[in-house]
């Protein structure tokens, strides 16, 4: 039975996203969309291979299949919606992946060329996640914690009994204000800042909701004496210093109520090899030098296009 929407943490993914649709997608491209729809009818029976998004949605489930043995009657879990502007010609193929790989995804949502965004507010979407970085800005202008999803260049094997998600924080977790700080005015001037401003909480970013969300389950699983077995682990990465700005990450996390199970400062050293050690199902940075840097060792990430960082962006 899927959760009402107003009880569920409702995660929208895209077609691409969830699948690996790079062909499909070259041939809508240099042949259009008559092209495009016909091949993906002609191959309906043919199992679309895992996206990017793929194996975070499995781990998404296997906390659902684990609340549903704690908490039977209670809808508070993940709701998978797949939200994509394919048109609905192409969704017995979509349908039949999914059940191929046995996944829980009852809601669907096929915009037929047109925009999906405006249709997430009315899913009460929690998190958005697509190939498409443009629809991915339109969503996070719309106030949606979305991300652009990216394919790790090489394979590695998740946790199937944990889903573990890493975050970045100035301009993910929190707002842009310090990072605007060291774009502006250098390091030193930013790790004064922080220092001055310790007990001053950060503004949230636009993934603090999500953050909550997966803290709002774990504490499910702590209330039935669950904490070590809890299917889900967080972690904060970021380019921070401990000693020099650390103490303002963490209390803002403590004057939020929130908790994260690690916290990794890394001073500026690359995010890539910590991630290789975590591997994490998803992992969501608003530069991409760090998500060019995860990719390369084999991480899932996905870009948050937020904040004063992506004047920086444009030349990637």
């Amino acid at each position: 039975r899927q959760p009402k929407p107003q009880n569920a943490i409702t995660v929208a993914v895209s077609s691409r996203a969830l699948f690996d649709l790079v062909e499909e997608r070259r041939i809508y491209q240099e042949q259009g969309v008559e092209k495009y729809v016909e091949y993906q009818q002609n191959n309906e029976n043919v199992t679309l291979k895992p996206g990017p998004a793929f194996y975070f949605v499995k781990a998404l489930e296997h906390v659902n299949a684990r609340l549903l043995e704690l908490y039977p009657d209670d809808e508070e879990r993940f709701d998978i919606v797949l939200m994509t502007n394919n048109h609905a010609q192409v969704g017995v193929r979509l349908i039949n992946s999914i059940n191929h790989y046995g996944l829980t995804i009852e809601r669907f949502c096929m915009t037929g060329g047109q925009s999906p965004i405006g249709y997430l507010t009315a899913y009460l979407t929690n998190l958005y996640l697509s190939a498409d970085s443009e629809k991915v800005q339109e969503a996070i202008e719309a106030g949606i914690a979305s991300a652009t999803m990216f394919t790790a260049n090489k394979d590695v094997s998740y946790s199937d009994t944990q889903l573990r998600v890493a975050f970045d924080g100035d301009a993910v977790i929190f707002s842009d204000e310090s990072e605007q700080i060291v774009k502006e005015q250098g390091l030193d001037r930013f790790f004064e800042h922080e220092q001055l401003n310790e007990n001053k909480p950060l503004a949230q970013g636009p993934l603090k909701g999500f953050l909550e969300d997966l803290g709002k389950i774990q504490k499910k699983f702590y209330a039935k004496n669950e904490r070590l077995n809890c299917p889900i682990r967080t972690y904060l990465v970021t380019a921070r210093s401990a000693a020099s700005s650390g103490a303002r990450v963490l209390k803002t996390l403590r004057s939020w109520g929130l908790e994260i199970d690690e916290a990794l400062f890394l001073a500026g050293a690359p995010k890539g090899p910590i991630l290789v050690k975590i591997r994490p199902h998803i992992f969501f940075d608003d530069q991409m030098f760090h998500i060019e840097g995860a990719q390369k060792l084999g991480t899932i990430a996905a870009h948050v296009p937020y904040g004063v960082a992506q004047k920086y962006n444009k030349s990637s």
